[in-house]
């Protein structure tokens, strides 16, 4: 049986860079002025909402990952403010939740499809005018319609993190680019339980 906790012994650097990724955003978070928390959970006139399509893949012997999954992705979101003009200088920006209903088109080994649901935290660099890095991670349910080998269940969990970068075109629309990496399992609840553990490429748009 392969669960979680095993995945994460068998990749010592995914479980760092989750860590720092983690800390890292809970730090920027911490640091944010308590006038500028105020109604921040309420407000919602800086809200945004964004679409992103692309591509992922799974790659055999990635931790315990035995089988190529190639999908192609179509991520509406809807990104709340919750702490704005944090910082100074070079990690000046602000820190934001985002909640997406992804749905996964498998193209292989067989074509089917996965739908799910993300509750992302981000922190956005807002240092630079035209172009703004930003980070991401968190996770969600999975339901898969395909009968991938070493899945053992239609009901499973994910969790990712990865980076972006946003360039501004108008007042009310951005232009995003984004890297994860992605993975997929039951945490042990039935067996197998063979992991995907994917990079995603996507591009999008706010609005």
């Amino acid at each position: 049986m392969v669960t979680h906790r095993h995945m994460w012994k068998k990749n010592p650097g995914v479980r760092q860079a989750a860590f720092l990724l983690l800390s890292f955003l809970l730090l920027l978070s911490a640091a944010g002025r308590p006038d500028s928390a105020g109604a921040a959970f309420i407000d919602t006139s800086k809200d945004r909402w964004g679409l992103l399509g692309g591509y992922g893949q799974s790659f055999p012997g990635w931790g315990q990952t035995t089988e190529r999954v190639q999908t192609i992705d179509l991520v509406p979101r809807y990104n709340h403010l919750i702490f704005d003009d944090i910082g100074s200088g070079w990690y000046r920006g602000f820190h934001s939740i985002m909640l997406e209903l992804p749905v996964h088109l498998v193209l292989s080994p067989e074509v089917s499809s996965m739908i799910g649901l993300n509750f992302l935290a981000t922190y956005t660099f807002t240092a630079g005018q035209e172009l703004r890095p930003y980070l991401f991670g968190g996770g969600g349910p999975v339901y898969s319609f395909a009968d991938v080998p070493g899945m053992g269940d239609e009901v499973n969990g994910n969790y990712q993190f990865g980076i972006g970068l946003e360039q501004e075109t108008t007042r009310s629309h951005k232009l995003l680019l984004e890297l994860r990496y992605h993975h997929i399992s039951n945490g042990g609840s039935k067996e197998p339980n063979a992991p995907l553990n994917s990079c995603k490429l996507l591009v999008g748009i706010t609005f």
